[in-house]
């Protein structure tokens, strides 16, 4: 009896769900309103009317390429470049990690390159946005104090160069030198400017280096490697002489 009234509970339920599932499918579904969209187009009137699109366009493009303008014309490429020499010469694969030297060299350029900044808020953005100056005007007035600095960090003898590479005979003082002679030689001179301070910074390790070979070989120990030995002693150098301080300092100095 106690059978019978289990399998009425359960054809109960199956029934009811049945009954359920058919009122569901059976209400009407909600309308969707679909926006109205036209694609179309006009015919180009005159050129003003290619202005604002062409704009745009020219707007897009150069925010795409921004990360490679502000690494390019600013003191990054000294400071990265030396960190990771400073990281190699330690002979720490991981430490510090890579996240955290960008990170360093992000906020070391931001402290180096401030005083630009400041300026070109100053003579360029401030009255651009007051209405005091024009478009054209402002983007040379915040050019400006960005050259400034870009030629104090440059050879004479990389401008030298991309000039006579690119033919210009009329130049005579760096003040004139067009943006694109002046950007790459700004960037060949910061790579050599780095290359000359990472070496610096090899030879009190690479002298760790030797030591440290030296002793291993004269007591026979060939199969022990050296750099196991040495990092030890030039982690305990690096701080000894309060390396970080000194590198740092070394750095914002070498842009003044």
């Amino acid at each position: 009896m106690q059978v019978n009234k289990n399998y009425f509970w359960i054809i109960l339920s199956i029934f009811i769900g049945i009954f359920s599932l058919k009122e569901c499918f059976s209400a009407p579904l909600p309308q969707l309103v679909l926006p109205d969209i036209n694609i179309g187009g006009e015919l180009v009137k005159g050129p003003k009317s290619m202005l604002a699109p062409l704009q745009i366009l020219l707007l897009l493009t150069t925010l795409t390429l921004a990360p490679y303008i502000l690494v390019m014309t600013t003191a990054f490429i000294r400071i990265t470049i030396v960190l990771s020499f400073l990281k190699s010469a330690l002979g720490t694969q991981q430490v510090p990690p890579t996240q955290v030297l960008m990170g360093l060299a992000l906020f070391m350029t931001l402290y180096v390159m401030m005083p630009v900044g400041a300026e070109m808020n100053k003579s360029a953005l401030q009255p651009y946005l007051k209405g005091e100056i024009s478009q054209n005007l402002a983007l040379e007035k915040a050019l400006t104090p960005l050259r400034k600095f870009m030629l104090s960090q440059t050879r004479n003898k990389d401008l030298k160069l991309f000039v006579n590479l690119a033919k210009l005979k009329k130049i005579t003082s760096r003040e004139k030198v067009p943006n694109y002679v002046l950007l790459p030689a700004f960037v060949i001179s910061e790579i050599k400017t780095a290359f000359e301070i990472g070496f610096l910074i090899y030879i009190p390790f690479l002298v760790i280096d030797m030591v440290v070979a030296s002793v291993l070989m004269s007591m026979g120990m060939f199969m022990l490697s050296p750099m196991a030995i040495s990092t030890p002693f030039k982690l305990l150098l690096f701080v000894m002489i309060d390396g970080w301080e000194l590198v740092v300092s070394g750095l914002v100095k070498s842009f003044r």
